[in-house]
């Protein structure tokens, strides 16, 4: 890995530090938790059992709220952040509270030189200096903050506590409580119970109440893994269960706990799914492969801490699935339909970042039967779209990832395009709505670095490729044919999409001229050879070194077998030294597959025969040009590979499903053009021979349908995970995938080059955009789920 490397420069220290760190992280059986005050304020409320709750059951909690009071009164994690918010005035009241509950500052604390006087009353100004924020409503609040933070007013208030503020103020506060509880009593929502657990520090106040929260209590012994709804379950009646969670978190983390525990299954595969998304995930590929085995079996024991959580759930499902895991579809039938979901705090909170996890997940279908995902993408597809038209004014800058996510599915995401925009838009958070989650302080900042940094390498990478592509196609004088189309530029982009990693640039070259030279055959069989012509270069490629056995029937079949005869047998010649044996023989048998198939286009077209769907399908298996692309790139990406492997049936049918996709994506986009020119595809077979009675759209409409099917069979067998080909050749098929769809999208890529000069500068040209403050992935990502 040369993290920093330009132009043979040297490996960059810090970013080698940055890449430790990461790893490390990765390594972690349990991430670090950032503390919460108010949690540990909660923790510090429970009495020690049997003491008549005249003691503490953790004094270290309590001694870790006296150790930690700011120099403004308050308590809070954000010491950097001077602004008032919310949270900050929760945490500090809930202090405040815990100090005052167990009189601290007595002899017995052997505190007696803090004046504990000045500590509370420190807090209680502070609160008071900024209740208008509590009265605001146009300011972000922690869940449930109009029934919390009064419920902690009148806790404070029953113990003789005074606040420095008007009973009008006050009065107003306590109203907050009142209004929100007589707005859930009338409420008929199917989550309401689940709410109610989720807070119940703030919530529950009878015998009869704590029954129905103590419902949602986990094998863990937890209220949704909250210490301080747990904590309150202490506070009003003991439960052995809940103490032994708490007694756990306390041990673990000696004095101060975080706003939810475990997390460690979440974080984990968070940390994967950035690094994916960034572009650097084949660094720590040991690192994630150990993850995703142990997220397996949490799976395969259907683990709470994945199975309760349905973000962590759909996030587990879609990374264990693309990682090539079996996973069944059946592990989310809890969430099919949505009813179910409303009945989870999820639900009732209407979070948007788990409903955008649910229709990510629901995405990865590998067959028509599974329902379960259909089903879910339907709703939470449905729902995540009345998100993005309810307010337009709330659609930047979070709806922009949701957005993002339904315009864009996986299949449609190449990766540098993908990589690029997820560096760009790193800052994007969603707004608060579930309790928060803790990640560590400085390791987001080392991902954006190295991502940022990866990905400027590889646009280094691109610029002087390009450069050596465009040199190479003045070498073998293709600049000078007219009848072909002038997009280069383009052949090197799809090459660039499919083969992204800076570090393979020998495989995106051989790919790239491989590209450039199918479009040159293509634009031959198509446009300007003659029948002669193509006869003649089909007989010279098949004589190859032989080839002066055979006369050049014109000037540019000389041009085309020459660049042909040439490119093939350098890029063959480094090839058969990676691979150790001579493979410069199965390039030029892939490129008279693809020359035939040409040839019976031409003919067809010639004689005005119009082929069955059989025939036509079965001759796009290699007209469609993936052939010579395949074959020559795979040598540069997997050593060692056996000689029949083209041969096959599990390589035949997943080159005949890859295909068959992109020529079928192909017509759909060009199907008006080439019926303008007389020519034949899919749909204009379809059409034909229903005998006139589908319409267009009902053929085009039929075509996506195959797409659809096609894709999911293709991506069943990518991810195959007893599969004999090799990890690399499926992996390229993928990516070959996703550039097909983005390249016949909307328009034919090739025919069509202005359409891609959007991806073509964000790829190459464009240096990236970040924004110049500092980007924490701990500030935007510290929520549990984020709405």
């Amino acid at each position: 890995i040369h993290w920093g490397r330009l132009a043979g420069g040297n490996t960059s220290p810090i970013n080698q530090e940055r890449e430790v760190r990461i790893r490390k992280h990765l390594r972690l059986e349990s991430p670090e938790y950032f503390p919460s005050s108010y949690d540990t304020a909660w923790v510090a409320m429970v009495p020690l059992p049997g003491s008549n709750h005249d003691a503490p059951c953790f004094p270290q909690c309590v001694e870790w709220i006296l150790e930690n009071q700011h120099g403004d009164g308050s308590w809070g994690t954000n010491k950097s952040d001077s602004s008032v918010n919310k949270d900050t005035l929760l945490s500090t009241l809930a202090c405040v509270v815990a100090l005052k509950k167990w009189n601290v500052g007595s002899e017995q604390t052997k505190r007696e030189f803090l004046d504990m006087a000045k500590i509370i009353l420190a807090g209680l100004q502070f609160v008071a200096r900024n209740l208008s924020i509590v009265m605001d409503q146009q300011i972000d609040a922690p869940v449930s903050f109009n029934i919390t933070f009064p419920a902690l007013v009148s806790l404070a208030t029953g113990m003789g506590l005074e606040f420095p503020a008007t009973e009008t103020s006050i009065d107003g506060i306590l109203n907050l409580r009142n209004m929100e509880l007589e707005r859930l009593a009338c409420e008929e929502h199917p989550g309401k119970e689940a709410y109610c657990a989720y807070v119940a520090e703030g919530f529950v106040t009878t015998p009869g109440e704590w029954n129905i929260v103590m419902k949602s209590q986990r094998k863990n012994g937890s209220l949704f893994n909250s210490p301080a709804a747990t904590a309150a379950v202490l506070v009003n009646n003991y439960d052995d269960r809940a103490f032994h969670y708490l007694n756990s978190i306390v041990n673990t983390f000696g004095s101060a706990v975080p706003t939810l525990y475990p997390l460690n299954t979440y974080y984990q595969l968070l940390m994967v799914d950035t690094l994916n998304n960034v572009g650097i995930s084949r660094h720590f590929s040991t690192e994630i492969k150990s993850i995703m085995d142990k997220t397996y079996i949490l799976w395969s024991q259907r683990d709470e801490e994945i199975m309760l959580d349905i973000a962590t759930c759909a996030m587990a499902f879609r990374l264990l699935r693309m990682n090539g895991y079996d996973v069944s579809s059946e592990q989310l039938s809890h969430v099919a339909e949505a009813s179910s979901f409303y009945k989870s705090i999820e639900g009732y909170l209407n979070d948007t970042k788990t409903l955008l996890e649910l229709y990510k997940a629901s995405k990865l279908s590998l067959s028509a039967n599974e329902s379960i995902l259909e089903k879910i993408g339907c709703w939470s597809g449905s729902l995540l779209n009345e998100k993005l038209y309810s307010d337009p004014m709330q659609r930047i800058p979070y709806l922009g990832e949701v957005e993002y996510s339904i315009k864009f599915p996986f299949y449609a995401m190449v990766e540098p395009i993908h990589h690029r925009r997820n560096i760009e838009h790193f800052d994007v958070s969603f707004p608060q709505k579930l309790k928060r989650k803790n990640l560590p302080c400085h390791i987001d900042k080392d991902i954006l670095t190295l991502g940022a940094e990866d990905f400027r390498l590889s646009q280094s990478m691109y610029q002087e490729e390009l450069k050596l592509i465009e040199s190479w196609q003045k070498e073998n004088k293709l600049d000078q044919l007219q009848f072909i189309r002038k997009n280069l530029i383009n052949c090197y982009l799809s090459a660039a999409t499919t083969i992204s990693p800076h570090e393979l640039s020998d495989a995106r070259v051989a790919c790239a001229k491989t590209i450039a030279l199918i479009l040159v055959a293509d634009d031959f069989f198509d446009i300007d050879g003659s029948e002669e012509e193509l006869k003649d270069l089909i007989s010279l490629v098949q004589k190859w070194d032989q080839h002066h056995e055979v006369e050049f029937y014109s000037q540019h079949v000389k041009v085309v077998f020459w660049a042909l005869y040439t490119t093939v047998n350098q890029l063959g010649a480094k090839a058969s030294v990676l691979q150790n044996r001579d493979v410069t023989k199965y390039i030029v048998e892939s490129w008279l597959d693809l020359l035939w198939s040409l040839e019976t286009d031409a003919e067809w077209q010639r004689n005005k025969y119009v082929p069955t769907m059989e025939e036509y399908m079965t001759n796009a298996t290699h007209s469609f040009a993936l052939g010579p692309i395949i074959h020559t790139t795979l040598y540069f990406l997997e050593t060692n590979l056996w000689e029949d492997i083209v041969k096959y049936p599990e390589y035949k049918e997943l080159f005949r499903l890859l295909s068959s996709c992109g020529r079928l994506q192909n017509d759909v986009q060009s199907f008006e053009r080439e019926f303008k020119d007389g020519k034949l595809n899919s749909v204009a077979l379809l059409i034909h021979h229903s005998g006139g009675s589908m319409s267009i759209e009902e053929a085009k409409e039929a075509i996506e349908e195959s797409i659809a099917s096609h894709r999911r069979d293709l991506l069943q067998l990518v991810l195959r995970e007893d599969s004999l080909i090799p990890k690399t050749c499926r992996d390229l098929v993928w990516r070959l995938y996703k550039t097909s769809h983005v390249f016949y999208s909307q328009a034919d890529g090739f025919s069509s080059p202005k359409e891609m000069m959007g991806a073509l500068n964000a790829v190459i040209n464009e240096p990236l955009k970040l924004e110049s403050t500092s980007i924490s992935l701990a500030d935007q990502l510290k929520n549990k789920n984020m709405l």
